[in-house]
């Protein structure tokens, strides 16, 4: 029997079916486990949620005398309402870059807790949930569709230390930008993100030591590193509900088109399409971000690297429709205008790939700071463009991420 109840008729032994309400107001990225720890039941009753689901059959019931909100036999009817709280809460409306650095904020910071636990409980032996990570899923890639640049964006500015984890939550946006931009559908889309959330879940079976060491890997570590994704592929193989794409990403996305990947040194139209998605979208956020052996590239320096490399290693037109996805100077990148003006990409313009929203706030002529201005070189009138990229400490500039994550607020 399927109960919804308040959550202070909430008791440790309780199974707990579902939340009542968006996943992101919940503290955990299960929605589906017994209560055993008190601690947990006040982690909810502090949360946003009121009401929730139990299944009496599979765990305590309420306490003699206490009535229930709702009674159903059905988990099928459960579901439904899910689905309908789900559409009611859900926002695809386009929204600026400050505005949705808000709430992607709060999408990364609960996204990591799940890969988080994701990574722990397959450690532990437990299988893999693609089912509750669908979820986590669906929330990135609204995100992605209110404002393609926020969350990609945020997700890049990840420490050494939680790379391993946010890089998953990274991948999965970037996946599903680049889904939208190649034309996929939307169940493509879905699996394109879910593909990408769980294709490093192998990570979790690679020694910390290695995975974190801050100086170059010997030939034995990094032959230990290249089994993360035959490691991942066989956890996901025991997960449930884990798509054949996804299992497929999660082997293949170290394939090269030249065959010099890894581990089937597969190439050209033996790689899957969403594998091929998956090699740019790990390489860009790899590179762009902060290592234990090193520091991040710039965005706009990491994607003229990546055409670089593109022959033989990435599928062309996946390549450039990520760039279009990303634009050629993606948000964070330090650029230098025709004035001689320096500044950070804080949007891209949905008009032209190269003339994207800038902060400017140095001057190369007079070796000063300048007042800051926003300027948007994609309107008429905006004579300005930009002439490259730019490297900060040349002229002295530290912190560009704390530039441009704040600047559009």
């Amino acid at each position: 029997m399927l109960k919804k109840i308040h959550v202070e008729q909430l008791r440790v032994g309780m199974y707990l079916k579902s939340f009542c309400g968006a996943w992101i107001d919940h503290p955990f990225w299960r929605n589906s486990f017994v209560l055993k720890d008190p601690e947990d039941i006040r982690a909810i009753r502090a949360s946003c949620i009121t009401e929730v689901w139990i299944d009496a059959g599979k765990g305590l019931d309420v306490e003699a005398g206490e009535a229930a909100i709702s009674e159903t036999e059905s988990e099928a009817l459960v579901a439904e309402e899910q689905v309908r709280e789900a559409q009611a809460t859900r926002s695809l409306e386009r929204t600026s870059t400050a505005v949705e650095m808000q709430r992607a904020a709060k999408i990364c910071n609960s996204a990591k807790k799940a890969v988080v636990s994701m990574f722990q409980e397959a450690r532990m032996g437990k299988a893999v949930d693609a089912e509750q990570a669908q979820v986590l899923v669906e929330e990135i890639a609204d995100s992605v569709a209110r404002n393609p640049g926020a969350l990609i964006s945020l997700a890049r500015l990840k420490t050494a230390d939680d790379y391993t984890y946010m890089h998953s939550v990274a991948v999965c946006a970037l996946m599903v930008a680049l889904a939208r931009q190649l034309g996929l559908d939307e169940q493509q889309t879905r699996l394109a993100g879910l593909s990408g959330l769980l294709h490093d879940m192998g990570k979790a079976f690679i020694p910390a030591e290695i995975l974190n060491k801050p100086g170059k890997l010997t030939d034995e570590e990094f032959a230990v590193i290249k089994t993360h994704p035959a490691e991942g592929h066989k956890v996901l193989l025991e997960g449930k509900g884990v798509p054949p794409e996804a299992l497929d990403v999660c082997l293949h996305h170290h394939e090269k088109m030249n065959g010099g990947g890894y581990p089937k040194g597969l190439k050209g139209e033996e790689i899957s399409l969403l594998a091929k998605m998956g090699a740019v979208c790990d390489v860009y956020d790899a590179i762009t971000s902060n290592r234990p052996y090193k520091a991040g590239w710039d965005p706009a320096e990491s994607i003229k690297k990546m055409a670089e490399w593109a022959d033989g290693h990435f599928d062309p037109r996946v390549f450039q429709a990520f760039v279009k996805s990303l634009g050629i100077y993606p948000i964070g990148s330090f650029v230098r205008l025709e004035s001689g003006r320096l500044g950070v990409v804080v949007e891209q313009s949905e008009k032209s790939l190269l003339a994207p929203r800038v902060k400017v706030f140095f001057s190369t002529k007079s070796n000063a700071h300048i007042a800051p201005e926003l300027l948007d070189l994609s309107r008429p009138g905006v004579h300005d463009k930009i002439a490259g990229r730019e490297d900060p400490a040349k002229w002295g500039i530290g912190n560009v991420d704390e530039i441009w994550s704040t600047a559009a607020a």
